[in-house]
């Protein structure tokens, strides 16, 4: 049996070479004929680390690799453009320290 090749968004990259991908799909309820939509979550295996959250990612099935994981990570098909407003925020806040650090010193040094 071949084995399936997937496509999904990561929804975690917080484990090393660990990704959480999900796959959503649209189903037809049995009884209403509405198309409703579902998930599935698969764990897959990033020996690179190559991806992070918010990308979209084709998977592979493979061997068990561990309790979760199942799949493997074939490539990147599109990476996030979402932005970190966290990370930004204290990268700025970091410059601003050593900028104002180093304005100090220069003051230390002219007297």
């Amino acid at each position: 049996m071949p084995k399936r090749l997937v496509s999904g968004i990561v929804t975690s990259d917080k484990m090393s070479k660990t990704r959480r991908v999900e796959i959503n799909r649209l189903v037809k309820h049995p009884k209403y004929k509405k198309y409703v939509r579902r998930r599935t979550v698969c764990y897959a295996h990033d020996e690179n680390n190559e991806s992070g959250a918010g990308d979209r990612v084709e998977i592979i099935e493979s061997e068990p690799l561990s309790k979760l994981k199942r799949w493997r990570l074939v490539r990147v098909l599109e990476k996030s453009t979402a932005v970190d407003v966290a990370a930004l925020r204290a990268a700025r806040k970091q410059a601003e320290a050593e900028a104002a650090e180093a304005a100090g010193s220069s003051d230390e040094q002219s007297q």
